[in-house]
């Protein structure tokens, strides 16, 4: 019995170990999905689309036949006779006229209430480019919020392999330090060992091992906060261990320099002007007739009360027709409307202009930045070779006391600086790519 007892501790010590000891592993890109799903910028840009979208439809409705139904009751008083059934008195010229006739006026009753119903229909057959401009500077405002969103897609994805990055290079950083600390306690220990430590030696190695567990201290911590930030913006829980399973890359392909032909930010742009363009020429049309189709039902009934208002047939009437409605005076309005949309179109394409100019220029910057750093990776590479075989030595001539404490720690801060570096360039190439794919993939 007791063996058993014994095999159940061990099963679930062994299920308990494995919980703690789970980590997420996360890739590139993993992170760029996740984080562009999570990101709030990215929906509201979502959002905006569909707004376009919908101000389209709304839009192209006055294109199609207007319908409208209207129904109103009324029961009339006799102001002068309150009490009397007859809901309007005649006038006594009427009166008169009516007895000539031979009726007699007191037996005449004119009912009180009132009901019509009628329907109107409105077709627009013309309106000289009221509504054709008005649908085409809704339909720029739809490909503006398309490239918009698509810029925003660009730069999330901008961003989320920063966060990714940087926090792989805290992650380098930890290994770093850690490993500088460890060959400063070699070294300590290789010196006290052989009994030839001095006094000296001693307590500069001994400060130097204190301020290396400081920076392993410090780079634990920058790497703890690069991860929540990467977690925050993955919307992964914050205790969540990571790992980040992407590695540096040890070589890097040349990049050609490329033309840039097309940027989300243009096309922007550039429908920012066809969108000012087209709410001009719609401006300028309300200036213009608009011609349309009509047509109209009504019904009227009366009765001296509602329970025997449809008791008779009512009145009916019916037409239809051409309208014409020309706008004769409207202070200028429409005019200074339209100046001051073909002003703004005039200003988006001036930026238009200029937007081309500096991100051509930012284009052209990340491909010789990235070229630049990849042509000085491999010299940075071979100077970090030597620093380390460099300490070796040092080190080496430090545990048989041939070289002071203090330029083994000159030696071995000269071997971190190019490890820092190197780890710094490899980040900007990275960047430097992402900049690349941002501005013009």
């Amino acid at each position: 019995m007791r063996k058993y007892k014994k095999m159940i501790l061990c099963f679930l010590c062994g299920i308990m170990a494995t919980n703690y000891g789970y980590a997420l592993d996360l890739s590139l890109n993993d992170a760029i999905s996740k984080i562009t799903t999570e990101s709030n910028d990215l929906k509201k840009a979502d959002a905006n689309v569909k707004k376009a979208q919908a101000q389209l439809d709304s839009v192209n409705a006055n294109r199609w036949v207007n319908i409208n139904a209207n129904a109103s009751y009324m029961n009339m008083v006799n102001v002068a006779h309150p009490s009397s059934d007859n809901g309007i008195d005649l006038p006594p010229e009427l009166g008169g006229i009516l007895q000539g006739f031979g009726q007699d006026v007191s037996k005449i009753v004119i009912p009180d209430n009132l009901m019509m119903v009628g329907v109107t229909a409105t077709q627009p057959i013309y309106t000289f480019g009221k509504i054709g401009n008005a649908v085409d500077s809704v339909r720029s405002a739809i490909k503006i919020s398309q490239s918009s969103q698509e810029m925003t897609r660009r730069e999330v994805a901008y961003s989320a392999a920063d966060l990714y990055w940087t926090a792989k290079m805290t992650d380098e950083i930890v290994k770093l330090a850690q490993q500088d600390l460890n060959n400063a306690k070699v070294s300590k220990s290789k010196i006290t060992a052989a009994g030839r430590a001095s006094r000296g030696n001693l307590v500069k190695i001994e400060t130097d091992i204190a301020s290396k567990e400081i920076n392993l201290s410090d780079a634990e911590f920058n790497r703890e906060t690069a991860h929540r930030m990467l977690k925050i913006f993955a919307g992964i829980d914050a205790d969540e261990e990571l790992v980040l399973t992407d590695e540096f890359p040890t070589e890097f392909d040349a990049m050609e320099p490329k033309k840039l032909t097309s940027s989300p930010q243009w096309d922007v742009l550039n429908e920012q002007v066809k969108l000012y363009e087209s709410k001009a020429s719609s401006e300028r049309a309300n200036g213009y007739p608009t011609l349309a189709a009509v047509g109209a039902y009504d019904y009227v009934t009366l009765g001296n009360d509602v329970g025997h208002m449809f008791e008779k047939s009512g009145s009916q009437s019916a037409y239809w027709g051409v309208s014409l409605q020309v706008p004769i005076f409207t202070g200028g309005l429409n005019r200074a409307n339209a100046t001051v949309d073909a002003m703004n179109a005039e200003a988006a394409r001036q930026d238009l202009d200029k937007a081309k100019k500096l991100t051509t220029e930012q284009y052209n910057t990340a491909i010789r930045q990235y070229n630049h750093l990849r042509d000085n990776l491999a010299n940075m590479q071979n100077a970090r070779d030597l620093a380390a075989k460099a300490y070796q030595f040092s080190q080496q001539r430090f545990g048989a006391g041939q070289t002071s404490a203090v330029e083994l720690a000159e030696v071995a801060s000269g071997l971190y600086q190019l490890d820092m570096a190197l780890l710094n360039a490899k980040y900007k190439l990275l960047m430097a790519q992402e900049s690349v794919k941002k501005l013009g993939e």
